[in-house]
């Protein structure tokens, strides 16, 4: 039985090749099926996101091309079309592709958390369309058991690398409770959905989204319970806001000095922490000057982003050893189910002999031999012939020269080593 990984991510595709090759929740579950019925496939498990998507197989033979076919099969692409963008993972190096996912060391940005939920999901799907069996099933336990030791031992998750994270992570140093906080996102784009997203995860209390067009930021407000604003409304609504965080595409600023000066004196010059992420800047650096105003620029946190990155990166290395270890631990266990049809043949060929001699002295007893004469035939019969075939085997090796041989033979019976 081999594990074997086949898939592309960020590093390897274009997004027009991943976006052709992803496994939606409406077609997952056919996906699996079809994929379990295809030759030499025993068990599979389909982890499909944004970044990646990668089917994890245990094959009871070698048909390692058929699974980058079908995988451009059931989504109607040629193989030649995707296949300079595949890579393909075997035994240890699949095994040790997916604790890297999982601990999200492959990740886009490098430690983040998201990934490990995505691959629980996905077994999770595999396990209710009996896809999974014992040895996906194992080495999937094994890796959740990994990536959470990689969190509690590292410290690859504590430091923020996106700019959206690093602001929020600021403004929780300065507001140590969020509940209480209202948080006023200038901008819709990308930045201020994750800035959203992150503030919403914390449990900040309230959300306003300004924007120029209205619509987006109604779309943006609802999914984190908030309220839309126009740009124009900033003045009437930056008051309540204890957080401001901008990232516009304006080529001047939205928010200038004077207004500031306004809705400090209405707040009685409450704190307020700003962050402008926008380049060029959407808050005027005049703003800074103001007493009660922490304003952060995209350069400061980009220090702050440098150094958390280098700091993950040290962490990176810690969670490498700790996945090293695990992968080699999980192919001992690999390697010794090998050893056990090798070890249930070996009974039964002993249980055999044993049922066979065992007829012979109860015949004897049938034919008037005393219990102690079967006995001492059974003893004397089932002894020679469970060591005829070693012993003939050690003797060859002797004569041979195969000391390899002799010195598995000690470590095998435990016996001493007299052929010396």
């Amino acid at each position: 039985m081999s594990l074997v990984t086949v898939g592309l991510n960020h590093k390897t595709a274009p997004v027009d090749i991943r976006e052709r090759i992803t496994f939606g929740p409406d077609i997952i579950v056919g996906a699996l099926r079809s994929l379990s019925e295809q030759p030499g496939v025993d068990e599979a498990v389909i982890l499909s996101t944004c970044n990646r998507t990668e089917i994890y197989c245990a094959l009871n033979e070698e048909n390692d091309d058929s699974l980058g076919r079908w995988l451009g099969e059931f989504h109607g692409i040629e193989l030649e079309t995707i296949s300079p963008y595949l890579y393909q993972h075997r035994d240890q190096a699949s095994i040790q592709h997916l604790l890297q996912v999982s601990c999200g060391l492959d990740s886009l940005v490098l430690g983040e958390p998201q990934i490990l939920g995505q691959v629980k999901s996905a077994f999770n799907t595999a396990s209710d369309a009996n896809s999974s069996g014992k040895l996906l099933g194992r080495l999937f336990q094994h890796t959740f058991s990994v990536a959470k030791q990689v969190r509690t031992d590292t410290a690859i998750g504590h430091s923020p690398v996106s700019v959206a994270f690093a602001a929020v992570s600021l403004a929780r140093q300065i507001f140590s409770e969020l509940s209480d906080q209202t948080a006023l996102l200038i901008g819709a784009g990308e930045t201020i959905e994750l800035a959203a997203r992150h503030l919403h995860q914390h449990g900040i209390g309230n959300i306003i989204v300004a924007n120029r067009t209205l619509e987006r930021a109604h779309n943006l407000a609802n999914q984190f319970d908030g309220y839309a604003i126009g740009l124009t409304e900033i003045p009437v609504h930056l008051a309540e806001a204890d957080i401001v965080i901008s990232s516009t595409a304006s080529p001047l600023p939205v928010l200038g000095k004077g207004t500031v000066e306004s809705a400090l004196k209405k707040r009685k010059h409450q704190p307020m922490f700003m962050v402008d992420i926008a380049v060029p800047r959407d808050i005027e650096a005049e703003v800074g000057d103001l007493n009660d105003i922490y304003l952060y620029t995209v350069d400061d946190l980009q220090e702050v982003i440098d150094e958390n990155l280098r700091s993950r990166q040290e962490a990176a290395e810690q969670a490498n050893e700790i996945i090293e270890f695990h992968t080699q631990e999980f192919m001992g266990w690999l390697r010794s189910l090998d050893a056990v049809g090798l070890i249930q043949g070996y009974r039964r060929k002993a249980e055999k002999m044993r049922d066979d001699v065992l007829q012979k002295a109860l015949k004897q007893l049938e034919k008037g031999k005393s219990p102690e004469e079967a006995m001492q035939f059974l003893a004397n019969t089932l002894t020679n012939k469970l060591l005829h075939a070693p012993s003939a085997q050690i003797r060859q090796a002797g004569h041979n020269g195969e000391e390899h041989l002799l010195q598995a033979a000690n470590a095998l019976f435990q016996i001493q080593d007299t052929h010396k």
